[in-house]
């Protein structure tokens, strides 16, 4: 593959950035580097292999959903400077 003008041109439009035309020599240059560098890849046999969505397996860290007792209200509300129905009352803070 081949970095052209068009194709920064393209790249510029979908990123939306507009660059000079002295940045457009630059970044074809380098995106040019980039994709001789990786073309070796291409010869490889990626035959059967399944599709990655990321490099690493991620997990899911949470615990399982299962109910468990609260605390009682009153210890909750023990420290409160005003409470009324099992609730904190504070500050009006919008009219």
């Amino acid at each position: 593959m081949t970095m052209d003008r068009d194709m920064i041109l393209h790249l510029e439009a979908m990123s939306r950035v507009e660059l000079s035309e002295s940045e457009r020599e630059g970044a074809q240059a380098e995106l040019q580097n980039v994709l001789t560098q990786l073309q070796p890849l291409t010869a490889l046999d990626t035959e059967g292999v399944e599709p990655m969505y990321h490099a690493a397996p991620l997990v899911n860290v949470t615990r399982e959903d299962a109910v468990e007792p609260s605390m009682e209200p009153e210890l909750l509300l023990a420290n409160a400077a005003h409470e009324k129905n099992d609730c904190f009352m504070v500050h009006r803070t919008v009219d």
